[in-house]
C-alpha cells in the first residue's frame, strides 16, 4: 500500500511540475494590453444633445458668434454671424454629423473645414483643419458651452 501511495505521489509530482505548453491562442504576457480600451466615450457616457454657444476668434472681425445644436439622431443646426461686420445676420446651415471612431469627435458633414468638434461634458471644443486641438493663448476661445 505504501508503494502504491509513493508511486501515485511521484507521478503527481512529475506531471504537476511539467512545463506547460502555451495554448495556441494564448496571449503572451508581454503582448497583453497594459491599458484596456475604455469604453466610456462621449458618445456613450455624456448627455451631449443640446445647443452650444460661443464666440470664436476671427481674423478680420470682432468674433464669430456660433450656436451649434446637435441631436442624438446625428443631425445639427449651426448658426454663425460675424460680429463687427456690416451684415451681422446669422448664416444658418444644417445637416448630419458623424462620429470619429474614438467616440469623442464629431464631424459636421457638408461643412467646410474646420468642421470638427471634440465633445466633452457640457461643452464642445472647435478643432483645427487637421482635427487637432488649438493650443496657445487663444485655446480657451475655441470652446462652445452647452446652453
Amino acid at each position: 500500500m505504501k508503494q502504491l501511495f509513493f508511486l501515485f505521489t511521484l507521478l503527481l509530482f512529475l506531471f504537476g511540475c511539467a512545463e506547460q505548453q502555451p495554448k495556441e491562442n494564448a496571449i503572451e504576457p508581454e503582448k497583453e494590453q497594459i491599458h484596456p480600451p475604455d469604453m466610456h466615450t462621449a458618445r456613450i457616457a455624456f448627455d451631449y444633445e443640446g445647443t452650444y454657444h460661443g464666440i470664436l476668434p476671427c481674423a478680420d472681425c470682432e468674433g464669430i458668434e456660433t450656436f451649434l445644436e446637435i441631436t442624438y439622431e446625428k443631425t445639427f443646426v449651426k448658426k454663425t454671424r460675424y460680429l463687427g461686420k456690416d451684415d451681422e445676420s446669422f448664416i444658418v446651415s444644417e445637416g448630419e454629423y458623424t462620429w470619429h471612431e474614438n467616440g469623442f469627435v464629431i464631424t459636421l458633414e457638408g461643412e467646410d473645414p474646420p468642421n470638427q468638434y471634440f465633445v466633452s461634458e457640457n461643452y464642445l471644443v472647435h478643432l483645427d483643419e487637421q482635427g487637432e486641438r488649438i493650443t496657445g493663448e487663444l485655446a480657451e476661445k475655441y470652446i462652445l458651452e452647452k446652453q
